[in-house]
């Protein structure tokens, strides 16, 4: 068990959440969505192929972005076949789209293939947000289509149960692998994730559940869709976080907005009903970035120069093709030190914010 101090710290203003997350004091990763952000990762979204663009061996899809998406033929994932029957089936209506419990899954297309002989001008598509839009490129897609929850991720057109690398037990593998046996559904693969580690068949199929919402929902919203339409939403990057980082481990959650804090203790409540309690509504004057020390933190770390306890100091060059990193010893030299055990020591120390940076 980890003795890490662990705490998200979750500033909400009118326009933008910023959710940082802290080890020990120290700031690890920090995260700003806008309030209206369309186009999340995760997001489905019914589409239309606007231009092919041979050379790349991918199109742009209009998913009503004002830049296009960019799909690339790999990113159509093997089972595009299968994805596309799918959508012509929910389209128009019918019911056992809703299961796949009849559905005959399609051959896999060739891995090598061009995606003018897939793909054609004009038609509709069925496609995910794999990365968000940024300043002047248009959102990055794929047909790859699945659902991520808490322990489990659901693949569609797929009958393949994987478990997390890092979970290590022959005996827990075997007991997730019969348990997601028997509730999976027929058509429907499963992607079992860390966090599943010793959780219960309840808290598993009550995940499950939730994921095969997610799939109904977007198949009855490709029944009356009219193109370009988001299909299913994807949490809101609060809950997406909460639910790819929150771990056993974690000690607290500030919220500094009463609605944003009802909000993530729901969400806690349906994930990991003994954790509530860690989520804490923050009420003081002080801006809770400038209470945590995370303010200070971010103007440092986001700088030129990084400067390190030690009076070690980092300067950090962007490039348009690399970062370079320029390690300074700066006053660090202590009595009695050679020059390589000041080395080493620089090193180990730069190392840690470099890998944090």
């Amino acid at each position: 068990m980890s003795t890490m101090n662990k705490e998200l710290i979750i500033a909400s203003s009118d326009s933008e959440v910023e959710i940082a997350l802290v080890e020990d004091k120290q700031l690890v990763e920090l995260h700003k969505e806008k309030k209206n952000h369309q186009h999340i990762v995760g997001d489905a979204y019914l589409g239309r192929v606007k231009k092919i663009m041979p050379g790349l061996n991918a199109v742009f899809v209009d998913v009503a972005h004002e830049k296009d998406a960019f799909l690339h033929y790999l990113d159509l994932g093997p089972q595009y076949s299968s994805v596309n029957k799918y959508m012509r089936q929910a389209m128009n209506g019918d019911p056992n789209a809703l299961t796949l419990k009849n559905f005959k899954i399609e051959p896999n297309i060739e891995k090598a293939g061009k995606v003018s002989n897939v793909l054609k001008s004009g038609q509709f598509i069925l496609v995910q947000i794999a990365k968000e839009p940024i300043s002047t490129k248009g959102p990055k897609v794929t047909s790859d289509i699945s659902f991520a929850g808490h322990y489990l991720v659901l693949v569609p057109f797929s009958n393949r149960i994987s478990i997390s690398q890092k979970i290590k037990g022959v005996e827990e593998r075997n007991r997730l692998r019969r348990l997601i046996q028997s509730i999976r559904p027929e058509n429907f693969g499963v992607i079992v994730r860390t966090n599943a580690e010793g959780r219960s068949v309840a808290e598993l199929d009550s995940d499950l559940r939730t994921l095969m919402d997610s799939w109904q929902t977007m198949t009855l919203n490709l029944k009356k869709a009219t193109f370009p339409q988001k299909l299913v939403s994807e949490l809101n990057k609060t809950s997406v976080l909460l639910r790819d980082v929150l771990t056993d481990d974690f000690n607290n959650i500030y919220v500094d907005n009463v609605d944003m804090y009802n909000e993530v203790k729901n969400y806690i409540k349906s994930i990991v009903p003994e954790k509530v309690d860690i989520v804490k509504y923050y009420k003081l004057n002080t801006p809770i970035f400038e209470q945590f020390g995370i303010q200070k933190q971010i103007r440092s770390s986001f700088g030129r120069v990084v400067s390190i306890r030690s009076g070690v100091y980092l300067v950090i060059e962007h490039t348009e093709a690399l970062h370079v990193i320029d390690v300074n010893s700066g006053n660090h030299i202590k009595a009695g030190e050679g020059q390589e055990d000041t080395a080493l020591q620089v090193n180990l120390e730069s190392a840690v914010e470099i890998a944090r940076q």
